[in-house]
């Protein structure tokens, strides 16, 4: 075994047309509910990971800058458990870059786990299936599961770690359709995901969506996705961020992830649809909106979208492959 063991990986982001939201089991990171992804061409992480004898801890830096101690913890307890598998002692330095801002609602843990994992098991020589590479990638962030199969995603819930992965539904080059991201906020959301989902069940309406309005909708999206039926697709995905910022609104404590200008914008898709435009929009855990349109589309909107003062970036993103192995 040479000394030093070192992958770089990329992955990129997904966004949740059906969320999922509250956990069966909190360290397995198992859901309480099927979600369905599409990973992001334009919100990608790259990591390098380097294991060596020579050092004495892990180290990691995002973006050029040292991780502050709790990112590290997260990382660290990640690799112990490759280092596990591998039967492997040696420490890391991971350096990873993100092409869009952290901690906002772009799933960056998820880009960033599902990248890891991959860089991670490639140095250390471990062959993973597509499906075990999913279900590693869940402990170290739930939504990781969905950027390691290429294109549109289904997230399976499950009891045990062994049933609960993510497989793709269709290609990349499936439908040709894009998201883009308006960010109108770039600090780090007040709220982790991980309290979100830690006070979910709190919802008084959180069982009404596990068992009544989210086996409807699924079914609903699934077929639209199959049919390329785009305004029934739409419709079912805007329904469903609302039905699950409700449950993060009337969770105790209560969370607000939108600010002024989420709900600005989300009236501005409104007033487009009723002039013509067909556009969507969907929200993650944070303020920044994802507005999914028929690829045709992105110009005419994007212009409309420039006359809107509060909008700090707009990211276009086009359905994409999952985590890639860069170098060996």
């Amino acid at each position: 075994m040479s000394q030093n063991l070192t992958a770089t990986a990329s992955a990129p982001a997904n966004i949740a047309f059906i969320k999922y939201w509250g956990k069966k089991n909190k360290k397995l990171r198992l859901p309480t509910n099927n979600s369905i992804s599409m990973n992001l061409s334009g919100a990608q992480t790259m990591t390098t990971v380097d294991f060596s004898p020579e050092y004495d801890s892990d180290q990691l830096t995002i973006n050029g800058y040292q991780a502050n101690e709790r990112e590290l913890q997260r990382v660290s307890s990640f690799l112990e458990k490759i280092r596990q598998l591998a039967k492997i002692k040696y420490f890391a330095r991971v350096d990873s870059e993100n092409t869009f801002p952290k901690g906002a609602g772009i799933a960056s843990s998820a880009s960033s786990f599902a990248a890891l994992s991959l860089a991670a098991t490639a140095a250390l020589g471990l062959k993973l299936s597509e499906k075990e590479l999913s279900q590693l990638a869940r402990l170290g962030s739930g939504s990781a599961c969905r950027s390691i199969p290429d294109g549109f995603v289904e997230w399976v819930t499950a009891d045990t770690h062994q049933e609960s992965f993510a497989y793709s539904l269709y290609s990349a080059d499936y439908w040709e359709i894009a998201d883009l991201v308006v960010i109108v906020a770039h600090p780090e959301k007040d709220v982790s995901s991980s309290m979100g989902h830690d006070v979910a069940p709190s919802s008084p309406f959180f069982q009404t969506r596990l068992e009544q309005y989210l086996p409807e909708a699924t079914n609903i999206l699934k077929s639209a996705l199959k049919e390329k039926n785009f305004s029934i697709f739409g419709q079912i995905i805007e329904a469903e961020t609302i039905n699950f910022h409700a449950i993060a609104l009337t969770s105790q404590p209560s969370i607000m992830y939108w600010n002024a200008n989420t709900i600005t914008v989300m009236q501005k898709v409104k007033e487009l649809r009723e002039s013509g435009l067909e556009v969507y929009f969907t929200i993650d855990a944070g303020p920044n909106l994802h507005l999914i349109v028929e690829q045709t589309n992105i110009e005419r909107l994007k212009q409309e979208l420039e006359k809107l003062k509060d909008i700090k970036q707009i990211i276009v993103s086009y359905p994409d492959n999952g985590a890639r192995l860069i170098s060996k």
